[in-house]
């Protein structure tokens, strides 16, 4: 033995090392829970403050109905009930003299007798806005004007679009459908895996509703976190579906099925018999003659009523007047209540209804679709309805917060190791899928993410991002994220 064999310690005589066989490939399986587990992890960290910012906007526009009650109550409300109301006609006279500028459009008698009269003026320089007069029916007083948004006051307006886009027009729309097209996909998936925790780990159910209060740290926080969201799931499903049917992109998909199934809510041709064909046909509140120069006689207005009366139209209506010459009045039911009244029909003063179209004879997809938006607003079972709503939002907010603490909770703990936030999921799970489920998987993917085209831009950005934290992550020398840290179980610290 040299010196220089002794100063390496290494023996001449050494055997080779053997070697190592070849590392065996991972078993694929038919459990699709650790892709899961990465997806729900990633879509809430990322998708979270859409969900917060559309949960704290729909909660303030639940309660709208009684904000506008304080804010506009001269508007809205009459000073003193009367024994006689004016005739309609004559209330829309009022409101004319007072507001000769624009095109009548639309009036909505007062429907209860501590109401106003809505009476609506289309003008050019306001675009989609209008000009509503709120008339007192007993005095003929004026009881204020606002610019209105399809009936909206301008508060309801300004947390409308605050709800729907941020105030940032279209582009901010987007906002709304990543929230929308992504809530299903974090519900559904959540309760995949607590159902699987509860089940394949605990071998029992009995706490998927309930969190267990003798857990402590993470467990504990995950939890209230699951439990909660499995209460709220139905609810957020819905408002997530009723949400993307008026939506941008997905909104105008769903629109399209409809048309190819012929389930379109009817529409009604206001021409009168005898009368050429309209160019146009009434049914909006935006209905008027805007630049006609085509003067209407609100004296009409009285027999309209008289004729909606006999043929069954009651309640709150919208009457839209004609939008010129050969045109009948649109008579529209307007309440969103359960049992809804939307019944429509139109009017020629002199000979009563001419065409009709019935809630009860509209498409059953159509049917769904309007009540699903009248219950997604808070309108279709009053309070409850605004309860319900406000509850889920509130619900969501919770789940969001403890979802957030877990993250921050599973921070790896050791000295050498520390960090802000814990680590993600393994990466690779699609690997270890069998190839028949990973065939379905993903052509379900590419389905719904045609039909939902926000969700799939989206999860095509998350991928790419992915794959470039790894290869950076590669490059650098940096281990994979996704390793539990040492000394804790699926990642959580030791402390708990």
């Amino acid at each position: 033995m040299t010196p220089s064999d002794v100063s390496i310690g290494v023996a001449p005589d050494a055997p080779p090392e053997p070697a190592r066989p070849p590392a065996a490939a991972p078993r694929r399986s038919w459990s699709p829970i650790p892709l899961i587990t990465r997806l729900h992890f990633y879509a809430g960290i990322l998708v979270a403050p859409f969900l917060a910012v559309a949960a704290l906007s729909g909660l303030a526009f639940v309660f709208t109905p009684q904000l506008d009650s304080l804010v506009y109550r001269n508007e809205l409300r009459v000073a003193q009930v009367g024994d006689q109301a004016n005739p309609v006609s004559a209330q829309v006279a009022a409101a004319v003299a007072a507001h000769p500028d624009g095109t009548l459009a639309s009036v909505l008698p007062a429907a209860t007798p501590d109401a106003t009269t809505r009476v609506v003026f289309n003008l050019p320089e306001l675009g989609d806005r209008q000009h509503t007069v709120y008339v007192d029916p007993y005095t003929l007083r004026i009881r204020g004007t606002l610019v209105t948004w399809f009936g909206e006051t301008p508060l309801m307006t300004w947390i409308d679009d605050l709800h729907r886009n941020l105030h940032l027009g279209a582009v901010g729309r987007v906002y709304s459908e990543v929230a929308a097209s992504w809530l299903w996909v974090l519900v559904l998936g959540g309760l995949t895996l607590w159902l699987h925790r509860q089940w394949t780990v605990r071998r029992r159910t009995r706490r998927l509703l309930l969190p267990d209060l003798t857990a402590r740290g993470v467990r504990r926080t995950r939890g209230w976190h699951a439990s909660l969201g499995v209460w709220l799931a139905i609810g957020l499903i819905f408002l997530s579906a009723t949400g993307l049917t008026w939506s941008r992109w997905a909104g105008a998909n769903f629109s399209t099925a409809l048309s190819a199934l012929q389930a379109h809510s009817p529409t009604l041709d206001t021409t009168l018999p005898g009368a050429p064909p309209s160019p146009t046909t009434g049914g909006g509140h935006h209905g008027g003659a805007v630049g006609t120069g085509d003067a209407v006689d609100v004296t009409a207005v009285d027999a309209v009523l008289r004729h909606a009366g006999a043929a069954g139209i009651t309640g709150p209506v919208d009457i839209t007047v004609p939008t010129g010459a050969g045109q009948g009045w649109l008579v529209a039911e307007d309440d969103r209540s359960w049992p809804v009244r939307l019944d429509r029909i139109v009017v020629d003063p002199a000979t009563g209804v001419v065409a009709r179209s019935d809630f009860a004879d509209w498409p059953l997809l159509s049917q769904l679709s309007k009540l699903g938006v009248q219950a997604h607003m808070g309108y279709l079972f009053g309070i409850v309805n605004q309860i319900l709503l406000a509850a889920l939002a509130v619900g969501l907010l919770c789940v969001i917060v403890w979802g957030y603490r877990m993250w921050w909770q599973r921070r790896p703990v050791r000295a050498d190791r520390r960090a802000p936030v814990g680590v993600p999921p393994a990466r690779g799970g699609w690997r270890l899928l069998r190839w028949p489920l990973l065939l379905v998987g993903v052509l379900s993917t590419i389905a719904v993410g045609v039909a939902l085209p926000v969700l799939g831009a989206t999860l095509l950005g998350f991928l790419a991002v992915d794959l470039v934290v790894t290869a950076v992550r590669r490059r650098t020398g940096r281990s994979t994220p996704g390793t539990p840290a040492a000394g804790s179980r699926e990642g959580e610290p030791v402390s708990g």
